[in-house]
């Protein structure tokens, strides 16, 4: 981790600790490359791999502290039943799954085994998200209850941004991504909403897909907007690989402010009285919560738990979202959730 003077340290919780041996399982998901150079390049850290998916079997001789998954989606289920068979500890890429039986079935083999699984999505570390979820849950409710939630995510296009052939070939395969745009970006506006309605299900969720570009994207959307209702709020997710430039941003309304997170650290904000918006510096995060490979290092020593965004009580509900939205799309009709 590099201080503001561009010098390497360590930070504060990893010092007189062991050699942490960490194994990367899979190469197909483009965050691999990195994720594996700044986990390289952290002292203390041992990296084991990638290790090709045909080579799997090899894990448990590599003997590792925790896995970091970066196979395609549809693969997460046999990953975690080998890691969890392991009791290794295991982060892996977002989305959680392609389905709801997939995603079910994570869950349980976590449960029965004791073993930590979590979810990593790049927004979950930004210090703006902490400093919105604050604003909205912790200062004295200042914005009174949510009524609206906007999240848009997304870049022009995983070809248009030079994606490596392995990572486009399965992006673009609705039955390896679970779709196209809907999937790979409508994942960070449900991950993020189920966070901010703690874990609230969805009353019902509407959605419509398109192929704006279907010359390169044949077979999957590459377009997606999905109303995700709940009693007194709406979500409104626009996930897209159409935007002019990438972007993460997500914005919440609530009964007397808002506050709109743009990107991982540009926090603007308005109370009920202020004349004009306001820009928040939001602070950093605290190391064992700063970026996954921290959050997965505190993990496999016992430090932390996966909670909120990582979570798998989150994941499951944000994967309930995903698959409602995608029969909606298919159907044409809003797909509603059981309680």
């Amino acid at each position: 981790m590099l201080s503001r003077r561009g010098i390497l340290v360590c930070p504060p919780f990893l010092l007189a600790q062991s050699m942490f041996r960490l194994a990367i399982l899979g190469s197909e998901h483009g965050h691999v490359t990195r994720f594996a150079k700044d986990a390289r390049s952290r002292p203390g850290v041992e990296v084991l791999g990638p290790l090709a998916w045909e080579d799997r079997s090899q894990l448990a001789s590599l003997r590792p502290d925790a896995v970091a998954c970066f196979t395609s989606t549809d693969r997460h289920l046999e990953a975690v039943r080998l890691c969890t068979s392991l009791r290794l500890p295991t982060m892996m890429e977002k989305p959680l799954a392609i389905s709801n039986d997939h995603a079910r079935q994570i869950a349980a083999l976590a449960r029965s085994t004791g073993t930590a699984v979590f979810v990593n999505f790049e927004t979950t570390w930004y210090p703006s998200h902490a400093a919105l979820w604050q604003f909205f849950k912790q200062d004295n409710q200042a914005a009174g209850r949510i009524r609206k939630m906007v999240a848009m995510d997304g870049h022009a296009g995983p070809k248009e941004i030079g994606v490596g052939p392995e990572f486009l070939s399965w992006l673009t395969d609705p039955a390896r991504n679970g779709a196209g745009a809907l999937f790979d970006f409508g994942c960070y506006g449900a991950n993020l909403m189920t966070w901010l309605m703690d874990n609230a299900r969805p009353v019902r969720v509407t959605a419509s897909t398109k192929q704006n570009k279907p010359e390169i994207y044949s077979r999957v959307d590459d377009e997606a907007t999905i109303l995700v209702d709940y009693p007194g709020a709406q979500g409104i997710i626009q996930a897209s690989w159409n935007w002019p430039f990438s972007r993460k941003d997500f914005e919440v309304y609530g009964e007397t402010a808002y506050a709109h997170a743009y990107g991982a650290s540009s926090l603007r904000r308005r109370r009920a009285g202020e004349v004009s918006e306001q820009r928040v510096s939001p602070p950093d995060l605290p190391a064992e919560q700063a970026d996954s490979l921290s959050y997965l290092m505190a993990i496999a020593r016992g430090k932390l738990k996966p909670a909120g965004l990582s979570s798998l009580e989150n994941n499951l509900i944000a994967t309930e979202i995903l698959v409602a939205a995608r029969e909606s799309a298919r159907s044409g009709r809003s797909v509603s959730l059981k309680a």
